[in-house]
């Protein structure tokens, strides 16, 4: 029996030895499948879209990089600057965003052109900030048959927030039908005895902007208007047009305008000895894209509407958001013009597309981009005036309905009257 003993110890400890193995086999597979459980889970709640992945969300963008309208190109740059810096700091949730951007020309064949092949050749996630109401028109049936968002196009033309007929749409600008209406009121109230001559650019802006001042006017408007005139984006000059508003009497002028023919409508009125109360529209307020080109001193007076801070402006020297967006343009776009309300305006609107990527989370799907854009609840930007909030919803797709009065002093904007906050119908 003593003899035997060695050989059952040895047996015994194969057999445990053999227990063991196939305990730590098991553990081993059980945490191989746990972990492919989570992998998978994890996986699971992940959803792409064309343009999107783990390390990349692709963007697409047309810019009027040349052309009449190229005094916006500078949008186009500060967006592209801040979207480095965004990337420079790790990105959203972990990803790059890869900016793709082509020059339209503000030509609506070549923004045609440029969107397709962003979509079908690129293929972008969404389309961002598409400058200007010609080249949004453009693509507007195109990217919705394609399900594509149309996001935050910069313009203020009511089609392009009408989530009914084009839910895959959503304009930034303050509606342009709204603005108008806007002036109108204000008209009403502080000119009542005007007679006004309107300059307005023969599309969907000009034609808004027209609509929205006779409803603020209402019935006092076919008495009040005594002229209009319209112009041609590639008209060179509207000298013509300035001197048929003259001549008809008009001693209030509106100008539904894009910057090039606000700066030579301003430059021509003073030129010819005219002194009418002047009112462009929100496009037209850059000082370097308008009101210097036109001069400082025949700009004296001009009123607009503005919901953004004026970077020239002195009471804005020690705000957080207006530091934030100096240190931005001294580290990012050292080039532009940081006092341009186009730069200020760029910085806004890529900030904004931030928050909305950011509230994607991992469901980077088109249809998700499209619904948390229309979740915006109070969002205040870095450029936002005090009291404007940006809120928006399934059925309001207006990212802009508040509004401040302002006139131009000679060398910078200043404020005056209270919010207005638009909550009517967006025409």
């Amino acid at each position: 029996m003593a003899s035997d003993a060695p050989c059952g110890r040895q047996i015994i400890g194969k057999n445990r030895l053999r227990e063991l193995r196939m305990r730590n086999g098991k553990l081993h597979l059980a945490t191989a499948l746990a972990l492919a459980l989570s992998i998978s889970a994890a996986n699971a709640q992940k959803k792409y879209d064309p343009g999107a992945s783990d390390t990349e969300i692709k963007v697409g963008q047309t810019v009027p990089f040349s052309g009449p309208a190229s005094a916006y190109a500078t949008i186009g740059k500060t967006q592209a600057a801040y979207f480095k810096m965004i990337n420079d700091q790790g990105g959203i949730n972990g990803r790059k965003i890869n900016l793709i951007q082509y020059d339209d020309a503000y030509s609506p064949p070549k923004a045609v052109e440029q969107v397709r092949k962003l979509v079908e050749s690129d293929e972008v996630l969404l389309t961002f900030q598409i400058v200007g109401t010609p080249s949004n028109a453009a693509v507007q049936k195109y990217l919705n048959s394609k399900k594509v968002p149309q996001l935050f196009a910069a313009t203020g033309a009511s089609k392009f927030t009408d989530p009914k007929n084009f839910p895959w749409t959503m304009g930034y600008n303050p509606n342009y039908f709204v603005e108008g209406r806007i002036y109108g009121q204000y008209v009403l109230k502080e000119h009542p005895n005007a007679k006004i001559g309107v300059l307005y650019q023969n599309d969907d802006l000009g034609k808004d902007y027209l609509n929205g001042i006779k409803a603020g006017l209402g019935d006092k408007a076919g008495k009040m208007i005594v002229t209009e005139a319209s112009y041609e984006v590639s008209d060179p000059t509207i000298d013509s047009q300035i001197l048929k508003i003259k001549d008809a009497g008009a001693d209030l002028f509106f100008s539904a305008t894009t910057p090039k023919q606000a700066a030579q409508a301003i430059k021509k009125i003073a030129e010819m000895g005219w002194h009418p109360v002047q009112i462009v529209d929100i496009n037209a307020t850059s000082v370097g894209a308008v009101m210097k080109p036109a001069g400082l001193e025949a700009s004296k007076g001009v009123i607009s509407v503005n919901y953004g801070k004026d970077p020239l402006d002195p009471a804005w020297k020690d705000d957080a958001g207006m530091k934030k967006y100096f240190d931005f343009m001294a580290k990012y776009y050292p080039d532009g013009d940081k006092d341009s309300s186009f730069n200020t305006y760029g910085y806004g609107t890529a900030q904004l597309l931030v928050h909305v990527l950011k509230q994607c989370g991992d469901n980077l799907t088109r249809e998700n981009v499209m619904k948390q854009a229309a979740s915006l609840k109070d969002f205040i930007g870095d450029i936002a005036l005090p009291g404007i909030k940006a809120n928006t919803s399934a059925t309001d797709y207006r990212v802009n309905k508040q509004l401040q009065m302002m006139k131009f002093n000679g060398e910078r904007w200043e404020l005056f009257g209270p919010i207005l906050e638009d909550a009517g119908p967006a025409g």
